[in-house]
């Protein structure tokens, strides 16, 4: 059997036969172009980082282009950055001015990335940020910009974060409600304190009541971990995990999420961008333990996606026409199927069908232990080409000592050459 997470407050059905969406990670830091994280890696005050509010005009901003561009890739939900860490907002809040309809671009930046997104038949997700350096009230931290300016910090203890709070909540509230069904709420993230300052934790976001709020006017939808409550599904950032994610021992509902290169913002010189084959594999590898993928991207400063990202997108795209079935619907495979060196395994439980990942291109076999008598049939899943399957082999073949251990493997006889295709998979029915 596989494993099977306990059930959660929020709807993660659609999410887990899924799999695969896309993460955007879109504001004033696009223009810099140097880390979503730049305001505070380079200690600018809010008069400093005012420059960016001055002149961000994403003239070229089409959602349509970007939605079209995550569908084609098999993406199937996206998680946009409402507002982050910096506390500039992409929607036309009642709460602030410092959104992006006071931007010379002058317009509301969510609404039609929603309508977009939704037209391709795309779950809606929204990030927002817990962490707001622009607002008056939200009070010095580790990661503040702030953080070693003495003269700001003499005046923090006449900021009220309580006040700062009511304003998330408030602006939770809108997102809630104003935009029709939303999928998913992604909040980031709680602060660690150290000896210079406090940590910002479930109290201090009053998480409980934000996650009644939420609920409230949103039954369905999914919540991830940052809120220092559990709540639908945990979120490893910027690593693989080793094996299927557990909490307190057992399996939980949960998603990588990864960037194309190194920053989740556009970064205009960063360069480890990762190969539309790694990506990939990255994709399998999460399924294969039960786990989703959440790939982001950052828009440049004119609304465009960074013509790397299309690259990769389009890549992916290719590999997903023809494999997708190995991917939504399916999960980790039950433990009686080990797959074999540099493979991976996936398992739809519905349909019955077990997904051989061939990551390194053998010589003309794949044994799997434990299968013989379990396949009723084989193929190769890009162009549906049978896989002969062989239970028995010669003996002169035999490893030293190996005779029973070989006849209980099914080879799989396949092709010299390596099928034209980023990463071949071997669909097997099982009986």
């Amino acid at each position: 059997m596989s494993l099977q997470p306990a059930p959660t407050p929020g709807n993660t059905n659609w999410f887990v036969h899924d799999r695969f969406g896309l993460f955007i990670h879109w504001g004033l830091y696009a223009l810099p172009a140097r880390h979503e994280w730049v305001k505070t890696n380079e200690r600018m005050s809010n008069e400093q980082y005012e420059k960016y509010f001055k002149h961000f005009d994403p003239d070229l901003y089409n959602p349509e282009e970007w939605a079209k561009a995550a569908a084609g890739a098999g993406m199937k939900y996206f998680v946009v950055t409402t507002k982050h860490h910096e506390g500039f907002c992409l929607w036309d809040s009642d709460l602030t001015d410092y959104k992006s309809t006071n931007t010379p671009y002058g317009k509301d930046l969510l609404q039609p990335m929603v309508s977009a997104f939704r037209h391709q038949n795309m779950k809606v997700g929204f990030y927002h940020s817990l962490l707001d350096w622009h607002h008056p009230d939200y009070t010095l931290d580790i990661h503040h910009p702030m953080r070693d300016d003495a003269a700001y910090a003499a005046e923090d203890a006449n900021r009220k974060l309580e006040a700062y709070t009511e304003y998330l909540h408030g602006q939770s509230r809108e997102l809630m409600t104003r935009f029709g069904k939303v999928d998913i709420l992604w909040y980031d993230f709680s602060i660690q304190a150290n000896s210079r300052f406090a940590g910002k934790g479930k109290d201090a976001w009053q998480s409980e009541r934000l996650i009644d709020l939420v609920r409230t006017h949103q039954p369905h939808i999914i919540l991830n971990d940052r809120l220092e409550i559990e709540q639908d599904i945990k979120t490893p950032e910027q690593f693989q995990p080793r094996s299927w994610v557990h909490v307190d021992g057992k399996p939980v509902v949960w998603e990588a999420c990864q960037t194309f290169s190194g920053s989740w913002g556009y970064h205009r010189d960063e360069e480890s961008w990762k190969s539309v084959d790694v990506l990939i594999n990255m994709l399998i590898d999460s399924v294969s333990k039960g786990g989703n993928l959440l790939l982001n991207v950052g828009p440049t400063g004119r609304g465009e996606f960074d013509y790397r990202a299309l690259q990769s997108l389009k890549g992916i795209g290719e590999w997903m026409k023809r494999h997708s079935r190995s991917i939504y619907g399916c999960t980790q495979a039950p433990a009686e199927f080990v797959a074999p060196p540099d493979c991976r395994f996936t398992y739809n439980p519905e349909k019955k069908r077990l997904y051989l990942h061939i990551l390194s291109w053998p010589f003309r076999h794949i044994h799997l232990e434990n299968m013989v008598g379990r396949v009723e049939y084989a193929q190769l899943l890009n162009d549906a080409s049978e896989v002969k399957m062989v239970t028995s082999i010669p003996e002169e073949s035999y490893g030293a000592g190996q005779e029973q251990r070989a006849k209980s493997l099914l080879t799989l006889d396949l092709p010299v050459k390596k099928p034209n295709v980023t990463v071949p998979v071997v669909e097997l029915f099982l009986k």
